[in-house]
């Protein structure tokens, strides 16, 4: 081998920068993707039961996003000051009602129902929902364990901003025996 192939070895220092260089690259691409692309959520508690459990790992689509009807989404829950996993029951100008007594929930005039889950409503938070319409914009969101949730029935909770929502809920990567799409 001639001595002119042989790389000359860089100071150290230079290594370092080396190094420094690629963390900064991989911290902007994650944020950029974590900002713009996709986002992460992990459950809290059993008010998303049977869907989701306490603890899920949750990664949420961000990105020319449209709430829908029957989506999972996290948002930030400004009266609960955290982040809590729910349903969009109804979407702004949709009308909700709850028959506390029979459990049951309707969405402009229909009863709302959504397969697998038990769907009894009967937890009162102190405020009739009856012939409610969802604000342009806003969304009205529910547990699927509505027996242990707090969602759109409490006032802290309330209708939903759309500016709220960070995204819906795709895929769940943890745990990993329970991966799953949605």
């Amino acid at each position: 081998m001639d001595k002119k192939d042989k790389k000359p070895k860089q100071p150290f220092i230079d290594e370092v920068l080396d190094y420094c260089k690629v963390i900064v690259c991989t911290v902007l691409v994650f944020l950029l993707i974590n900002t713009f692309i996709a986002r992460e959520a992990t459950v809290n508690g059993a008010s998303m039961q049977p869907t989701l459990q306490n603890g899920d790992f949750l990664i949420l689509r961000s990105i020319f996003y449209t709430p829908e009807q029957g989506d999972i989404i996290a948002c930030n829950a400004q009266g609960l000051g955290k982040v809590i996993v729910k349903r969009i029951i109804a979407v702004g100008g949709q009308t909700v009602s709850i028959d506390f007594g029979v459990g049951k929930v309707y969405v402009d005039g229909e009863e709302y129902l959504v397969d697998g889950i038990p769907n009894i409503t009967t937890l009162w938070e102190g405020r009739d929902i009856e012939n409610l319409t969802v604000p342009e914009g806003e969304y009205f969101v529910l547990g699927d364990n509505r027996q242990n949730s707090n969602d759109s029935r409490s006032p802290d909770v309330g209708f939903i901003d759309r500016d709220e929502i960070l995204g819906k809920a795709v895929l769940r990567v943890f745990p990993f025996n329970s991966i799953r799409t949605f």
